[in-house]
């Protein structure tokens, strides 16, 4: 926490000492140093600032050390581990440290600092999605200003001043944070009696207490106290101070106690899809102001937060295959698709609302009809443009919306209008126009030009998109509900990012994910890598200005693929397929370290590796890209005897057949090919190539990268999160390098855990009651088949669950029928983790007759086919939700029966409230201890008692 402060190089007659302590275990080799604003702790450079000196005390590594200061100068610090060389290996996270002594203190008087080393966990309520939405009310309170107490501090020679300060974000209205403690001044544990604090802002307590020596050693606890006499003290055990008796005790302590210690707090969730969601109100798809209704189900079921996909413009190809969420055309436009056509005017003409009205009624279909639905939005919103366009652009919000946006709108509508006239979205195809300048854009959209309604149009549908999207997202917020937005790794290699800002992106590689649990075979996603050399030189400006754009519409925010802020699978840009790729960074094997080893056939192991008896590739057909195409040109001609699909695959495995795969940059580095033991090249080697490049191929993907990963992911990630206060989750599923986690937990990344996708390695399904607190637990997500069709679609696989998650050794229901559903929910929402997400198509589950839709069908992504159709939505609509009263219990019975919190609801029928949650609360303690016994006899046909509840 912060604290408050003064520091200058500057001595004087009237110095004070001011001495630094901080409990903090180190590596061998490591130090603790302070650094601060002022010349005496460095002016911020880490080299110049104080090092501090290990005491050993009891169980704790006690840091300290201490400076002379004038007592009229301020200024700020932070706390840094370094090495013998004082170079940064770890730093503080959150806000620096401030310092302000007392008025009037006394020169040659000594003040004592005890603080505690900021985490990142300890910013997360400080974060948007907790300081304006969940703790939303507890920010409202009034700053209180403190009582001085110097004057009697001047009257008292052997006082101390204690200064007391915890952070509490959680307080309710009418209630107060004290101190109670054993000495007098603290009540002696009577919190009736004790030091009642004041409120300093962004919750922050504090008061100052004045102790006799004769009260040290103290020992103390926060908590909080209301009017009504509800009383809350923190968990753990007692806090202690105590002074050394040998030496001239300090005449002021300042400490700083870090966060309040409570139960932690947990919540739950619903994750969907927007193009997922049916209401009655929407055209073919979901639209943003669909949110206030999903919003509305949320609250009164129990879920403080609603998850999304990215929803950004990704209008590439002009076709289906735009339905991809995660390959954007810019990472600042909102896609036109989630666009509600009958709010963009209260004057619609009726022939409008009649067209509106047949368009519904056509589009509202099983599935997403991605183009017709686009086509549609796009048609009527043209004729209501036409009629309202001056009004419209005119008006005050419009040139607000405009003058804060117009950086990336302008070349965003101009690339829209180049893409629909060349007929592509490829901008190396546009002549003159492929190369971006400012000044060619400002000439495409000024005023004068013969399109400039176009590029206004484009203008007007993004301005509309903004309206909608900003109020469901101020409804959640004042609703108690998190909107958690969704931050692709890559953009699509012909967007307006990679017009815009070409030297930020590798555009001669793509970006993929070596083989994984979603993809036996890697993947290719085809994004082009990030240069991120390039993007430090601005320290990281786009992505800042991404993350900026992104809080104007959500307080929290998951990072798609986080490994690749550690390193990105980089593949050449003419492979079609995932698994020739390297890890950039990385180091690679050198030529002379392979040569060492007795490895000298570079061409035998880095080139295809095809017996006699097949041919060799000719120039023409060496790549993926150039095989597919010569193939499909002979299939054109009907000159091939197979299938097309064959041939190249099989073509595509001889491709890959290699060992090594040569750096085209640098022809004397090499990376091993992933999994090369499975080709026939690595099989017909002699034992002791095999041996030694068996034991390279695991240091190169499992040790030498460790701290380069590291390294790299403490200069990108940072940059992310200190652009906006929106609570960061990262998805780190797949194969994850040792260094990821202790990273994510140093810089308060929440992660994610699927419990068919264990993260231990001897376990088939992770256990959620052992899950970390800081991470988001969900029985699936987008990228993999719903808990009923992962249930229903393995025998086997349901069978060892059955025996060793559920604990039973009958036989498994086929079907996942609702008891079924709801022991797996159950697991989950019980699990420590902060975050409890569910799919809705898995809460569905809970009831029979949502159960009706084949199970395959709600299934939102196939990450093995890179075309895939993004286009489920959900069966049933919102309002039929709503009216849903015994699945809306059910699911509240789980979420509070489990201890996380839940939004209050304020406009429901208190009675039956009442009744819900005692019935809930009664079923889930009579549950205890009978879960495995009751739950066999309720799968198996055998009667079990009204009472029980799975």
């Amino acid at each position: 926490m912060a604290n408050l402060g003064l520091f200058s190089g500057t001595k004087t007659a009237k110095s004070v000492n001011v001495s630094f302590r901080l409990p903090y275990y180190t590596q061998w080799g490591q130090s603790l140093l302070v650094c601060g604003s002022e010349r005496v702790l460095g002016s911020w450079d880490v080299k110049k600032g104080l090092l501090l000196s290990p005491v050993q005390q009891g169980e704790e590594l006690i840091w300290g050390g201490s400076i002379s200061v004038p007592s009229e100068f301020s200024g700020e610090y932070s706390y840094y581990v370094v090495d013998d060389k004082k170079s940064v290996l770890r730093w503080e996270m959150g806000k620096k440290r401030k310092l302000v002594l007392p008025e009037g203190i006394n020169g040659g008087e000594h003040v004592e600092l005890h603080d505690l080393w900021q985490a990142g966990g300890d910013a997360i309520p400080f974060r948007s999605a907790f300081k304006d939405v969940i703790f939303r009310r507890s920010w409202g309170l009034n700053i209180e200003r403190p009582l001085g107490i110097q004057n009697k501090l001047d009257k008292e020679v052997d006082a101390v001043v204690v200064h007391f300060k915890i952070c509490c974000p959680d307080v309710e209205e009418e209630t107060s944070v004290y101190v109670i403690g054993s000495t007098a001044k603290l009540g002696q544990w009577k919190v009736q009696d004790g030091l009642k604090l004041n409120y300093a802002g962004d919750s922050v307590w504090q008061a100052g207490a004045l102790m006799q020596k004769g009260d040290f050693p103290i020992k103390y606890k926060y908590c909080k106290y209301g009017k009504a006499g509800n009383f809350s003290l923190e968990t753990g055990a007692h806090r202690d101070l105590s002074i050394d008796s040998s030496k001239v005790p300090p005449r002021y302590i300042f400490l700083s106690d870090g966060m309040m210690r409570e139960m932690p707090w947990r919540g739950a969730g619903v994750a969907l899809p927007m193009f997922s969601v049916r209401s009655e109100a929407d055209l073919g798809v979901g639209e943003f102001l669909d949110l206030k209704l999903l919003v509305d189900w949320a609250v009164v079921s129990g879920f403080h937060l609603v998850q999304l996909l990215p929803i950004n413009d990704t209008s590439v190809h002009g076709m289906w295959w735009d339905s991809y969420p995660y390959s954007s055309l810019s990472v600042f436009a909102l896609h036109p698709l989630y666009l509600r056509v009958e709010a963009l005017s209260e004057n619609l003409p009726e022939t409008i609302k009649k067209e509106i009205q047949e368009a519904r009624e056509q589009l509202d279909g099983k599935d997403v009809d991605y183009e017709a639905t686009l086509a549609t939005k796009l048609s009527i919103a043209k004729k209501v443009f036409v009629q309202e366009k001056d009004l419209i652009l005119n008006s005050r919000s419009f040139q607000k919306y405009f003058s804060e946006n117009e950086q990336w709108l302008k070349p965003y509508a101009a690339f829209c209008f180049l893409r629909d006239f060349f007929e592509t979205s490829d901008h190396s195809q546009w002549g003159r126009f492929s190369c971006f300048t400012e000044k060619k854009v400002e000439k495409l959209v000024s005023k004068d030009s013969l399109h400039h309604d176009i590029i206004r149009f484009h203008y007007y549908i993004q301005f509309h998109l903004h309206t909608q999207l900003t109020e469901a997202a101020e409804y959640a917020r004042k609703k108690g509900v998190i909107l958690k937005g969704d931050l692709p790794i890559g953009v699509d290699r012909n967007s307006v990012d990679t017009w815009v800002y070409p030297n930020l992106f590798r555009m001669n590689t793509s970006t993929g994910a070596p083989p994984d649990y979603f993809d036996k075979n890697g993947q290719n996603w085809g994004f082009p890598t990030y240069n991120w050399e390039e993007m430090s030189k601005d320290n990281y400006a786009w992505w800042r200005a991404r993350l900026t754009q992104m809080a104007k519409y959500f307080t929290a925010y998951r990072i798609d693929h986080i490994l690749g802020f550690f390193r990105i699978w980089e593949l050449p840009e003419h492979a079609m397929t995932g698994l020739i790729g390297k890890f950039r960074p990385s180091i690679p094997l050198s030529k002379e370290e392979l040569e060492r080893e007795g490895i000298w056939d570079f061409d035998r192991l880095s080139l295809p590796y095809i017996r006699q008896e097949f041919v060799q590739f000719k120039e023409d057909c060496d790549t993926e890209k150039k095989i597919a195409s010569k193939l499909k040109m002979l299939a054109e001609k009907s000159m091939l005897l197979e299938s097309e699909d064959k041939i190249r695959r099989d073509l595509f495995d001889l491709l890959k057949n290699i060992v090594l795969i040569r750096d085209p940059e640098d022809e004397s580095k090499f990376y091993p090919r992933f999994n090369l033991e499975d080709t026939s090249s690595f099989q017909d080697l002699d034992d002791h190539s095999k041996n030694v490049l068996k034991r390279l191929y695991y240091d190169y993907y499992f040790h030498r990268q460790e701290n380069l990963w590291r390294q790299n992911a403490l200069k990108t990630l940072p940059a992310l999160l200190d652009s906006s206060d929106m609570l960061a989750c990262g998805e780190d599923l797949g194969l994850i390098p040792a260094c990821v986690h202790p990273v994510m937990q140093e810089l308060g990344l929440i992660g994610l855990r699927i419990q068919r996708m264990s993260s231990e390695p001897d376990l088939e399904f992770g256990i959620p009651s052992q899950y970390s607190y800081m991470t988001v637990c969900a029985p699936s997500c987008h990228d993999c088949s719903t808990l009923r069709a992962w249930w229903e679609e393995d025998e086997e696989r349901r069978c060892r669950y059955f025996k060793n998650v559920v604990g039973s050794d009958g036989i498994p229901p086929s079907r996942c029928v609702p008891e079924i559903a709801h022991f797996v929910l159950r697991q989950h929402v019980e699990a420590p983790s902060m975050w409890a997400i569910f799919p809705l198509q898995d809460l569905l589950a809970l009831k029979e007759e949502y159960t009706t839709r084949p199970a395959a069908e709600e299934t939102i992504n196939d990450p093995t086919n890179p075309k895939h159709y993004w286009r489920y939505r959900v069966h049933v609509t919102l309002e039929s939700l709503m009216n849903d009263k015994e699945l809306i219990s059910s699911i509240k019975g789980l979420v509070r029966g489990s201890g996380r919190s839940h939004p209050s609801v304020e406009e429901t029928d208190e009675q039956g409230n009442q009744e819900t949650i005692v019935m809930v609360t009664g079923k889930h303690q009579a549950a205890k201890g009978l879960e495995k016994i009751s739950f066999e006899k309720q799968l198996t046909g055998v009667p079990r008692p009204e009472t029980y509840v799975l």
